[in-house]
């Protein structure tokens, strides 16, 4: 996604690499003096959810509970409670499509070390034996997780940086803030305020645009596969895998979708990329708060309709 503002301002940019990507905070300098030393905080409250989500840092909390969750329940700091939760409930609207114990199968397929490859029969039973956020047990009274089976791994890849956009963003909001575009690399994009546009870009020809949307304090993310994905014979497999099959997900290019929060515009994302078209229209007409452009296969279109996407509960598809 590329962005620009329709409003005549001078805006300002802050930067920072975190979770292998670069957060970047922009808001109108003359409006906010304060702004840099509020975009600074925000991005330092990014470094903070990457070290407590992160699986690739040993001392990370994430790591501690998949170390230990399988022999006693641990207590969870409400942030990571409720995080945790939420990844559950939509798990559940979506029918298991979205599921942060699928991180088994991730690695199954070689896209931990990016190095993707054909699993053997036994390796992917094994995967899947361990997959399931019905082997989560969550004590809302105690605020604990325990796992019903060793070798569970939770992993927020389909959520992490929408969920450190809405945490952050508390930051800027605290310093008072309230006009900004705060965006987690190309994926993930949180807006405050009027008339920020939004590029959706085309998943194949590099610089153009499929859409523009103009955004007022909404959320956006977009999931794909073209540029972890890896080609065996005449077929190519997506990063982006199935947790109720254990097979990477086919029949659509890109969704991008539209939402109050960061975090559940990142998990639906991910959701309606493996659910196809037709049940993501299902759940944005069941959801008027959400709303989606998916971009498919022109052979064998669903019978849905085409047209404008408003942040109304509505579906655009886009066949290439």
């Amino acid at each position: 996604m590329t962005w620009h503002t329709t409003a005549e301002s001078a805006l300002l940019a802050v930067r920072q690499k975190a979770m292998n990507d670069d957060f970047e905070v922009v808001f109108p300098r003359l409006d906010f003096p304060q702004g840099t030393e509020a975009a600074i905080d925000a991005l330092d409250e990014v470094k903070r959810i990457e070290q407590k989500l992160s699986l690739f840092r040993f001392d990370s909390r994430i790591n501690y509970v998949n170390s230990h969750a399988h022999e006693n329940p641990i207590w969870l700091e409400k942030e990571l409670f409720d995080l945790i939760s939420l990844c559950i409930r939509l798990a559940e609207e979506t029918d298991g499509a979205v599921d942060i114990t699928s991180g088994t199968l991730w690695k199954a397929w070689g896209f931990a070390k990016r190095q993707g490859n054909i699993p053997s029969t036994g390796d992917l039973e094994k995967a899947r034996e361990l997959t399931g956020y019905h082997l989560l047990e969550l004590d809302e009274t105690e605020q604990t997780i325990r796992f019903k089976k060793q070798g569970i791994e939770l992993n927020f890849g389909c959520i992490g940086k929408g969920f450190a956009l809405d945490i952050a963003a508390e930051k800027l909001r605290e310093h008072g803030v309230d006009r900004f575009l705060f965006q987690g690399g190309l994926s993930s994009v949180l807006t405050s305020g009027a008339d920020w546009k939004i590029g959706i870009a085309h998943p194949f020809r590099p610089g153009q645009r499929l859409r523009e949307l103009v955004l007022d304090n909404v959320a956006v993310s977009t999931s794909g596969s073209q540029k972890q994905s890896f080609r065996h014979g005449n077929r190519r497999y997506s990063h982006q895998i199935d947790p109720r099959s254990g097979q990477p997900a086919e029949g659509v290019f890109t969704a991008t979708v539209l939402a109050p929060t960061a975090a559940l515009a990142e998990l639906l994302s991910t959701a309606f990329f493996i659910l196809g078209a037709e049940n993501a229209a299902e759940y944005c007409s069941q959801h008027s708060e959400v709303s989606a452009v998916l971009t498919i296969p022109s052979e064998n279109p669903p019978d849905l309709p085409f047209g404008k996407l408003e942040p109304s509960g509505e579906l655009c598809i886009v066949e290439l």
